[in-house]
C-alpha cells in the first residue's frame, strides 16, 4: 500500500477526529493537508501500523491548531457555533458518533482545554486506551487518566439530551417550518420546549441575534419576525441532515442564506442552531464522510 492509498483509506476517520477536536471543517482540512505532507515524507515500509501513525500525526497537528484557535475565538463577534457539516442520514445509526458531532456536544467540547478535548474525543468517542492516547499527546498514562476523568466529569455535567435524526424528528421540523411560514405562533410554541434555546452565529458578517434566546414565547416571536422579513417568493427551504441532526436550509437566488439545525427531545424542539456566517456556509453542500474506525484498537 502506498502512502496515498493509506491516507485515503483512513481519511474519513482522520477528518472526524480533526473536526471534533477543532469544531471547524476548514481547519480540519488544513490539519489533514499538513498531516499528509508529513506522512508523504515518511517511507511507508518503516511504518508498521499506518492508521495508528496517522491518528497520532493528526492529533498532534490538531492540538497545535487548537492553541491558536482559542485566542482567535475570544475575539469572535456574537455567539460562536461550530462550522456545520452535512452528514449522511446513516450517521444517526451510530448514536455515539451522532451525538459527538451534534451542535450541543461540540459547544460543550469548546469549553474544554486542548489536552482535555483531545483525550475526551479519542477515548470516549473513538475508544482508544489511555496508553495509546498518552503516546500520541506526549504525556504519561497516569496523567492522561486524570485528564480523562476531569474532562468526562465536565462534559457529563453540561451535555444535553440528544436524539439522532429520524423520521419522527423530520416530521417535527416540517411542522415547525409550516408554522413559521404561515405565522401561526401557537402552533410554533406547541413544538418548542418551554426551556428551548436558540443560538445564532453571524460572525459579524450577517444579521443574527448576538446572544442566545431562551424560552418558547421569546424564540417563537423571534422566529416569526425573521420569517416575515427573510422569506420571499424566490426562497426555497430544503430539509437535510447536518451534524447528525435534522436541519433546514434557506436558499434564495441560488445562494444559501442560512442553515438551521434542530435539537429535538420527546417530540419537542429543545435547541435551535442558526448559522448565518457566510464563511461557515461555503462548504455545506457536500456530504462529509465520518468514521469512528469501527471501534478498532489503535493498532490493527
Amino acid at each position: 500500500m502506498t502512502e496515498g492509498d493509506a491516507f485515503t483509506e483512513h481519511r474519513p476517520l482522520l477528518f472526524t477526529i480533526a473536526y471534533e477536536m477543532l469544531g471547524s471543517a476548514a481547519d480540519a482540512e488544513d490539519v489533514l493537508q499538513e498531516s499528509y505532507l508529513r506522512w508523504s515524507a515518511v517511507d511507508p515500509a518503516t511504518v508498521e501500523h499506518p492508521r495508528a501513525y496517522l491518528v497520532r500525526v493528526v492529533t498532534r497537528q490538531a492540538l497545535n491548531h487548537l492553541r491558536t484557535l482559542k485566542a482567535r475565538r475570544e475575539d469572535y463577534v456574537g455567539s460562536w457555533l461550530p462550522e456545520p457539516i452535512r452528514t449522511a442520514p446513516g450517521v444517526s445509526e451510530d448514536a455515539i458518533l451522532a451525538e459527538s458531532v451534534s451542535m450541543a456536544m461540540m459547544l460543550v467540547l469548546e469549553t474544554l482545554g486542548p489536552a482535555e478535548r483531545a483525550v475526551f474525543v479519542l477515548h470516549d468517542v473513538f475508544g482508544y486506551t489511555h496508553g495509546e492516547i498518552a503516546a500520541s499527546i506526549g504525556k504519561t498514562e497516569v496523567t492522561v487518566r486524570q485528564i480523562a476523568h476531569r474532562a468526562r466529569r465536565h462534559v457529563h455535567a453540561r451535555r444535553r439530551r440528544f436524539e439522532p435524526d429520524s423520521g419522527a424528528a423530520r416530521e417535527v421540523v416540517q411542522r415547525f417550518l409550516l408554522a413559521a411560514e404561515t405565522g401561526e405562533i401557537q402552533a410554533l410554541m406547541d413544538l418548542l420546549a418551554p426551556d428551548v434555546v436558540q443560538v445564532s452565529d453571524g460572525g459579524g458578517k450577517a444579521t443574527a441575534a448576538r446572544h442566545p434566546i431562551t424560552g418558547s414565547a421569546e424564540v417563537a416571536r423571534y422566529v416569526l419576525g425573521v420569517a416575515r422579513t427573510s422569506l420571499t417568493a424566490t426562497t426555497r427551504i430544503e430539509q437535510a441532515t447536518y451534524n447528525g441532526m435534522p436541519a433546514a436550509r434557506s436558499v434564495t437566488g441560488g445562494e444559501l442564506d442560512w442553515l438551521l439545525a434542530f435539537e429535538i427531545h420527546d417530540g419537542r424542539i429543545t435547541g435551535l442552531y442558526v448559522m448565518r456566517n457566510p464563511d461557515k456556509l461555503r462548504r455545506t453542500d457536500a456530504v462529509c464522510p465520518l468514521d469512528r474506525g469501527e471501534l478498532q484498537p489503535w493498532k490493527p
